[in-house]
């Protein structure tokens, strides 16, 4: 499809992309969301824990949280809230430990760890409530959509009608590189003060599963890869786990409706993240690309406190779903 020419609008006070990232996640607080928690069990033996806003509609959004987020986090309370005042049940679900307890196994979450999003759709379809299932996520989680609705071999795959995809780091070497250049390090070092206590903590839990040595060794983002996410989950290395889990390759083979929403000044995305030729043509992605609105931010003041996102994805789900 052609490139969409996007509506978001910066407020003026928010003058740099830093200030554009970091508000939300530091002062905006989402009311009204009341969660109902459901732990359900993995086929190998580990848990994911699931929150649900249920207003007993007959379709569902899906939210997919970014790296080290959770269900708590401001975008993904602000898009349930969003979505379910739209008329839409909202499932938020929290990757293997990320709900605030340590998984059971070894195996955590990676960005293409699609199996698991494929078993929390297979449950909520098994509810027998849905006609219509939606997929929204950020950063980490808006690669893992896009890589699932492209793959082959998932059972719930066909259920799925639209996706909508925000700050999503397609090409994830690309990615990783721009998160460890310049004052991007504030944001590698938060993440990786989150990741290394957590693999510490695994190793406690499963002696001899983890060489302590290797964890010393992490300085930056790629040397967790390197180390953990490649070998925990099979990959051969980090640039293995990086080729074979961006979603990039995958978007051709996409179905449905899909919008990606990419800020121009998102300081996590490398310019590799910007699938511009593949969108031009394909019947079937939207690609808008704000000039503003910094990585999973888009900071607007709307009604009911939502934010520019927030509206537009209820937009673009209310008009592709045909409800």
């Amino acid at each position: 499809m052609p490139i969409i020419e996007s509506t978001y609008r910066v407020p003026r006070w928010l003058f740099n992309r830093h200030m554009e990232t970091m508000f939300p996640y530091f002062f905006r607080k989402v009311e009204d969301v009341n969660y109902d928690r459901e732990r359900i069990d993995t086929p190998d033996g580990d848990f994911l824990d699931l929150d649900w806003v249920i207003s007993g509609n007959d379709s569902l959004v899906i939210i997919c949280h970014g790296l080290e987020g959770s269900t708590n986090r401001p975008y993904m309370r602000g898009m349930a809230k969003a979505v379910n005042l739209a008329g839409f049940d909202a499932l938020a679900w929290n990757y293997r430990g990320c709900s605030g307890e340590p998984n059971r196994k070894l195996r955590g979450y990676h960005s293409g760890a699609t199996d698991d999003l494929d078993w929390v759709i297979q449950h909520a379809l098994a509810t027998g409530r849905y006609r219509h299932v939606a997929l929204v996520g950020f950063s980490l989680g808006a690669n893992l959509i896009l890589k699932y609705a492209g793959e082959d071999g998932h059972i719930a795959s066909g259920a799925v009608k639209s996706l909508v995809a925000f700050s999503a780091p397609v090409n994830l070497a690309s990615s990783c590189q721009a998160i460890m250049q310049g004052f991007n390090r504030l944001y590698e070092l938060s993440f990786l003060s989150s990741l290394v206590p957590k693999i510490k903590h695994k190793a406690t839990l499963l002696p001899g599963s983890i060489n302590p040595d290797l964890v010393e060794k992490v300085k930056r983002l790629v040397d967790f890869d390197q180390f953990f996410t490649a070998p925990i989950h099979g990959f051969a290395n980090a640039r293995d786990y990086y080729v074979k889990c961006s979603a990039k390759q995958f978007l051709p083979s996409i179905k449905v409706p899909t919008l990606i929403v990419n800020a121009l000044n998102d300081t996590f995305l490398g310019k590799e993240c910007y699938p511009i030729t593949i969108a031009e043509k394909h019947p079937q992605i939207y690609l808008e690309m704000p000039n503003r609105g910094g990585h999973v931010a888009f900071t607007s003041f709307e009604t009911e406190g939502l934010l520019w996102s927030e509206v537009r994805t209820v937009a673009f789900l209310t008009e592709k779903m045909g409800l």
